[in-house]
């Protein structure tokens, strides 16, 4: 009887409309659940509705299931990366800031991606598809990090803009891990995560000797004081009232 029972999930589980994004699906919940480690293969077929051998026809194992899980992760977050950084419009501060927020908005919008990513302990140079997103993923940062090596001024030691990248990805990777996630790993900061990154990235750059004062310049001075209105002279170069103006 219960051979039975189970031959027929296992055709349920063969006929499913689309087993292997409903596998994605299923891991996806329960590691926003109990994280990359917390569960097993055969809880992902079971969250999908399926019997214990159906997975092994989209997965070799439970480490495939999350290498997939965490290549879309990479791709979804490129995608995000990329449209902040916006080929670094309208100035390169300015879209590195968004770069940072676009960090953060994944890692706390997207916390079992993120986990998958960055947490689950997969080899990921074991992976070749895998190891291409997570690089694409990175070159964002990196090809900003080039942008702003370029506005050192001549002369200005520097290191190079991959090590920049690096330690820029460090502070968002810090910060996002720590302050800005979605799941119950977060800690409570008294600012907003977003503040915390800009006022580190800032710090970092005008340590480094960058210009980062994107402020317009002051206006210059006209060669000749403004025309005073006579009802507002008193003859000693003082509106009535003093300077605050005419008393009420």
């Amino acid at each position: 009887m219960s051979w039975r029972k189970e031959t027929r999930r296992a055709e349920r589980g063969y006929h499913h409309g689309n087993l292997k994004e409903a596998l994605l699906q299923a891991a996806l919940g329960l590691i926003a659940e109990k994280g990359a480690a917390g569960f097993t293969f055969a809880d992902a077929a079971r969250m999908a509705g399926v019997s214990a051998a159906a997975p092994y026809r989209h997965f070799r194992d439970r480490e495939e299931l999350l290498s997939s899980i965490a290549q879309r992760g990479f791709e979804q977050f490129e995608a995000r990366l990329t449209a902040a950084w916006d080929d670094g419009r309208p100035d390169t501060v300015t879209a590195f800031e968004r770069v940072g927020r676009a960090y953060l908005a994944f890692a706390r919008e997207e916390p079992a991606f993120y986990n998958a990513m960055f947490e689950s302990g997969l080899p990921v140079d074991a992976n070749p598809a895998l190891q291409a997103a997570s690089e694409r993923a990175f070159n964002i940062i990196r090809a900003a990090a080039e942008r702003l090596a370029a506005l050192a001024p001549p002369g200005t030691p520097r290191p190079p803009a991959m090590m920049m990248a690096l330690h820029i990805w460090s502070m968002a990777h810090g910060v996002a891990s720590l302050f800005s996630r979605g799941d119950a790993a977060r800690r409570k900061l008294p600012m907003s995560p977003d503040e915390l990154l800009e006022a580190e990235v800032l710090i970092y750059l005008r340590g480094l000797g960058f210009p980062t004062d994107r402020r317009a310049p002051p206006k210059p001075k006209s060669a000749e004081p403004p025309p005073v209105p006579p009802e507002a002279s008193s003859g000693s170069g003082v509106p009535p009232g003093g300077p605050w103006g005419k008393p009420k």
